[in-house]
């Protein structure tokens, strides 16, 4: 007995966030695995349910899977012969319709519930980000956060890093200086991590690089540190304009972009970066 349990496992998949596609037998004729109407699921690591094993079920993994990693959302329909095409004795014919559902969803832990975090949690939401927004302070959060964002009063936000998810985004926004170094170092001490960004001018990066370095880390881990954050062509010091520049600089780096190393930037790239009291200004 078939288990069609893909009901369930889809709303799972929603909750957490991942990606799949729906495979369905739109049609049949003939003797053929599985009648139509029956589906499966397709993740990147999971199959879930069956239409019936065999060459069929392989081809329609394969395409559903290039699909998830091409990042097509367009559904599409497959006729296939189970006799000529598929070398499979059913030789009957089935239809299958490939159904991209859901968007990959990213992990963000933003640290900092200032001004230029709440303008940038807004952009962030409509992004595929799922975020876990983390800061001391209840009072600093807004009464009401957007759709996919869960906020976290602690009064250890370094520990908080050990619990979060493999390859996380993580973006250092705090009130505080030395908050900001251990929440570096704990972050730094993960092998997983798919971004780290600190807010500062390239002058706080230098001290931090430092200080890191003092404390054993070498160049190439100090190196995943973005420090100054944002795209180059966005400037400003509105929180706005920040929030902006960080979010373009997020989707770069989910869409393949390199991002470049901010320690190299030129004196007249540092003089146009906020300085650390601007800076600690606008996220106080």
């Amino acid at each position: 007995m078939f288990k069609d349990n893909w009901i369930h496992a889809l709303a799972e998949l929603d909750q957490r966030g991942e990606p799949c596609v729906m495979v369905t037998v739109l049609a049949d004729r003939g003797s053929v695995p599985r009648d139509a109407g029956t589906k499966m699921l397709v993740t990147r690591n999971e199959i879930i349910a069956t239409i019936g094993g065999g060459h069929l079920e392989h081809k329609a993994i394969k395409l559903a899977r290039e699909m998830l990693l091409t990042g097509d959302r367009h559904p599409r329909v497959e006729h296939f012969n189970l006799g000529a095409r598929l070398g499979q004795c059913c030789g009957g014919m089935a239809t299958l319709s490939l159904e991209p559902i859901g968007q990959q969803q990213h992990h963000l832990v933003l640290f900092g519930a200032g001004h230029v975090a709440k303008a940038l949690i807004h952009i962030v939401s409509t992004l595929p980000f799922r975020v876990t927004w983390i800061d001391q302070r209840e009072s600093e959060f807004p009464a009401e956060l957007p759709l996919g964002v869960t906020k976290l009063v602690s009064d250890d936000p370094v520990g908080e890093i050990r619990d979060m998810p493999n390859n996380s985004y993580y973006l250092v926004m705090t009130h505080n200086h030395q908050l900001d170094f251990e929440l570096a170092r704990e972050i730094l001490n993960r092998n997983d991590i798919a971004y780290f960004g600190m807010i500062g001018s390239l002058t706080k990066r230098k001290k931090f690089d430092y200080r890191l370095s003092q404390r054993g880390y070498d160049d190439e881990t100090i190196r995943r540190m973005v420090c100054p954050i944002g795209i180059d062509a966005v400037k400003g010091k509105h929180p706005a304009e920040i929030a902006v520049s960080v979010a373009g600089e997020l989707i770069a780096h989910y869409q393949g972009m390199p991002i470049a190393d901010k320690r190299e930037a030129s004196e007249h790239d540092a003089a146009a970066t906020a300085s650390d009291d601007s800076v600690d200004h606008q996220v106080a």
